[in-house]
């Protein structure tokens, strides 16, 4: 069994170990924050304390509002693996259902599939996303994940119909149209599991570029807004005093760094041990 034999790929890697352990760590912030930090987000801020460095009780120490830096990091998690893992969710399911129609059937509906997806594909992620958010500017964490999907699944429904295509001439698949299977339990049953392998590998490393694309929209000022905390407002506000109180940059770039790459490295050895090729 192939995930049977992955698995068995997976776990003598130190990567995969180390990539899973950040993003569970990331996972728990963004899912428990008050586990981590003894303050909520704004909460008991003193101006007095603006941009202190770490030290005197507070480990990361103070931002531009006297907010207890550390607590302001931890619940900046969840809004860039919330909306990380709902875009790449979103997109994947967009991906699956146009994948498998185009390429099972092929024809008018591929056509119109392929050229549907080529226009969107043809418009930069980050810029198409700042056109839309700045033409909307009452947004919140939905309207952006649904700016991302409608952005972010052109790649993956390309590699879902090429896998589709690869898979349903293959002999298993007329065995089983030749028994009298039906077009859907087709797709299910043989053509589904067969191709979706290097889709999910993609979308898992989609989460990463996700991440840090909303952190970029965010930075230029289009994302999220304050009230809301995230890594990439936090950086937006860092720029400017970088200089003289780096840990306000440094915090929030290491803990977006250290979860983008796990992501990507997660992906990279997820993808290998699923190809044979590549062991």
């Amino acid at each position: 069994m192939l995930a049977r034999d992955a698995w068995a790929e997976l776990r003598g890697r130190a990567v995969f170990w180390l990539s899973a352990a950040v993003l569970l760590v990331a996972a728990a912030m963004a899912a428990f924050p008050a586990v981590f930090a003894g303050l909520g987000p704004n909460e008991r801020c003193d101006l007095h304390m603006s941009k202190k460095g770490p030290g005197g009780g507070a480990v990361f120490g103070y931002d531009l509002q006297g907010c207890d830096y550390w607590s302001q990091i931890v619940h900046g998690t969840r809004p860039s693996i919330l909306i990380g893992v709902a875009v790449t969710v979103f997109a994947l399911l967009i991906a699956v259902v146009l994948g498998l129609v185009g390429g099972y059937y092929g024809g008018l509906a591929d056509a119109l599939i392929s050229r549907v997806t080529d226009v969107f594909f043809g418009i930069p992620f980050v810029l198409g996303a700042t056109v839309v958010l700045v033409a909307f500017p009452d947004h919140g964490i939905w309207a952006m994940t649904l700016v991302l999907v409608l952005l972010g699944w052109t790649t993956m429904t390309r590699l879902m119909r090429g896998q589709v295509i690869a898979v349903k001439d293959m002999d298993f698949v007329a065995a089983a149209r030749m028994l009298g299977a039906s077009d859907r339990r087709i797709m299910l049953r043989h053509v589904l599991p067969n191709a979706i392998a290097p889709v999910f590998v993609v979308a898992m490393l989609n989460v990463g570029n996700v991440i840090a694309g909303e952190a970029t929209l965010d930075y230029l000022g289009v994302g999220l807004q304050y009230p809301d905390v995230s890594w990439g407002l936090q950086l937006n506000v860092a720029q400017s005093f970088f200089a003289e109180h780096p840990h306000l940059l440094a915090f929030p770039a290491l803990f977006l760094t250290a979860t983008v790459l796990s992501f990507l490295m997660l992906g990279d050895v997820v993808r290998d041990a699923l190809d044979p090729r590549l062991r």
